[in-house]
């Protein structure tokens, strides 16, 4: 076969399923990256109120035969949220993803609103975000997710579902004990209303994205005073903050 009919290699990102077992019931099953599961099983519990600090999580034994989880956690932290007046939808993220939105009565609310972050620093972090990425530079199908202090970035996840990735990066410092209060939290792909809640349940002070925010984070995010910033490393950055939209960020 000459060199001209060898047929190209085909790109793929791996994509599998992984179920959680959470105190003897099914909870969720992802279609995710198989890498930094502990810290994706963790994350999303924490995003889903069922745990507030490592210690809350009884237990976690993996599946030796599949992709699986077994995990307890306290009954009355299981009670609460089961117990919950919540709804359950069909989210925007990648795939078939059902989470679950409380009401915005129910979002944190952060004690003031954030500092817009610098322009050029920010356009620096999705940078570096963008250059760790393995699997990106692998096949470009990819999402991720970063935790910032503004500086430096401290936790980074990749995965083929973007809510996966930011629940890895929750769970990351979850698992570190970083408290995640006025954190920026960095996310390739659109602020999700799913999103917006695992940051604001977070408490994190701003979310930044190459893309744009959905209507119902931005909902989101004004319920719990946290800033969107859209359009993060193009020229003119869009801020939602409070009850207006403002072009610009930082300095």
């Amino acid at each position: 076969m000459s060199e001209s009919a060898v047929p190209p290699s085909l790109d793929a990102v791996e994509e599998v399923p992984v179920w959680l077992e959470l105190n003897g019931a099914p909870a969720v099953t992802w279609m995710c990256t198989p890498a930094q599961l502990d810290e994706l099983v963790a994350g999303w519990l924490y995003g889903e109120g069922y745990v507030d600090r490592p210690e809350d999580i009884l237990r976690m034994r993996p599946c030796a035969q599949e992709l699986g989880f077994w995990v307890d956690v306290p009954r009355d932290k299981y009670e609460t949220v089961e117990g919950a007046e919540r709804r359950r939808v069909l989210a925007s993220g990648c795939g078939a993803v059902t989470t679950i939105l409380g009401s915005l009565s129910a979002v944190p609310r952060r004690p003031a609103t954030p500092t817009p972050p610098d322009t050029a620093r920010m356009r620096l972090l999705f940078k570096e975000l963008f250059a760790r990425g393995e699997r990106y530079k692998e096949t470009g199908g990819i999402h991720a997710a970063a935790l910032t202090d503004g500086e430096t970035l401290l936790f980074h996840a990749e995965d083929i579902g973007r809510h996966n990735a930011v629940d890895k990066v929750m769970g990351a410092a979850l698992f570190a004990r970083r408290d995640t209060a006025d954190l920026i939290l960095l996310v390739t792909g659109r602020i999700s209303g799913e999103l917006a809640y695992k940051a604001a349940r977070a408490r994190v002070a701003v979310v930044a994205t190459p893309s744009v925010p959905s209507t119902v984070a931005v909902e989101i995010a004004r319920a719990a005073g946290m800033l969107l910033v859209g359009r993060a490393v193009s020229g003119r950055p869009q801020l939602w903050e409070g009850e207006r939209r403002a072009a610009g960020a930082g300095r």
